[in-house]
């Protein structure tokens, strides 16, 4: 089945401050992009996959209401929950299982406020 959804937009106040969290909270490195007046951090991405980036520009303002996306938690969920109040986010939920043999899910506030949400099998 093809994807649904092609690619995210997380939508930043302070670029940096954004990249510095996502980057440690998912051991990642995040390639910036500047596009006109928009400045773009994009998550890495194979090629086959869905991916996103962090976004600074006019019309993007972070909410912890509407879309939540729901990010790979990797093998446990907890060994990046417990990563997020030290680089400057809030957990909202804790790892919670969806249903038996279902996985699990846990919910956060970013560094700039928006709901984001992570999910594993584990």
């Amino acid at each position: 089945m093809q994807n649904f959804i092609s690619f995210f937009e997380i939508p930043t106040i302070d670029f940096n401050r954004a990249k510095a969290f996502y980057q440690s909270i998912l051991d990642i490195q995040i390639d910036e992009m500047p596009m006109d007046d928009t400045l773009m951090g994009l998550f890495p991405n194979d090629g086959e996959n869905v991916s996103g980036a962090i976004i600074k520009g006019n019309g993007y303002t972070p909410s912890k209401e509407g879309v939540i996306i729901y990010l790979n938690g990797g093998d446990d969920l907890n060994i990046i929950l417990a990563k997020i109040e030290p680089n400057g986010g809030k957990v909202t939920m804790e790892k919670t299982e969806i249903g038996p043999e279902m996985g699990f899910y846990a919910k956060f506030l970013d560094s700039e406020g928006n709901a984001i949400a992570l999910m594993s099998n584990n």
